[in-house]
């Protein structure tokens, strides 16, 4: 009977340390639950991470071409408008009037979003004066100042135009004739409307500083539209 009162005895505390076990057990199994799921968010956070690059875009015109150095957004583009030849008529009755259309080719880049520069080939058209004509071409190199308006952007250029005139005059007009070519000064303003990322129309207005025989250098205006595409 001793042995039997010692089991009830000692029952109770037997079932308290299983129960005191049990939950030391279950509280050291859930934390590695948890650290599991942890591991798992982690691993699966690092993936995202390393593959995002991986599914990276290029905005339009990033990283483009352009043929003049050091420079980039590269661009294209085509002018054609009218002239006005700062010459007189010369003596007599003969006809006088600009003749033609000029026109204006080139290419350009950025070296930033607000300066870039320019280069291109200048059709300056003809006048008709003295019985003959006067006209002039050349290549201009130009510094262009732009400033982006949403889709809207103005710009403005300075630079340099070598130039080479020609005259022809009946002998009465009492106008030089002959060749003259040199380096004179250019400028000039326009404003220019997007059509896409890529493509815009521009007017603008430019003044060029030509060499004329037997009178120096005079000043050739022009107005245009054109269209310019950017690479």
């Amino acid at each position: 009977m001793n042995r039997s009162f010692h089991y009830l005895r000692t029952w109770p505390l037997a079932a308290v340390a299983m129960a005191v076990a049990c939950s030391v057990s279950a509280q050291t199994e859930t934390p590695r639950s948890d650290t599991s799921s942890t591991s798992v968010a982690q691993s699966n956070t690092t993936a995202t991470t390393t593959t995002a690059p991986q599914r990276r875009t290029h905005a339009p015109g990033e990283d483009s071409f352009s043929v003049i150095p050091y420079t980039s957004h590269g661009y294209v583009g085509i002018n054609a408008g009218r002239h006005d030849y700062d010459l007189d008529c010369g003596l007599g009755a003969f006809s006088c009037a600009d003749k033609n259309t000029s026109y204006h080719l080139y290419t350009g880049g950025m070296f930033n979003r607000y300066v870039g520069a320019e280069l291109g080939y200048v059709n300056l058209g003809r006048m008709d004066r003295g019985g003959g004509k006067s006209e002039a071409h050349g290549i201009n190199l130009s510094l262009v100042g732009r400033l982006p308006l949403g889709v809207v952007h103005l710009f403005g250029k300075v630079g340099t135009t070598y130039g080479r005139s020609e005259v022809t005059a009946s002998p009465l007009s009492g106008i030089p004739t002959g060749k003259a070519s040199g380096w004179e000064g250019s400028y000039g303003a326009g404003i220019g409307f997007d059509l896409s990322p890529r493509s815009s129309i521009v007017v603008e207005w430019n003044r060029y500083d030509i060499r004329f025989v037997g009178v120096g250098k005079r000043e050739v205006d022009t107005t245009s539209i054109g269209y310019m595409h950017r690479f």
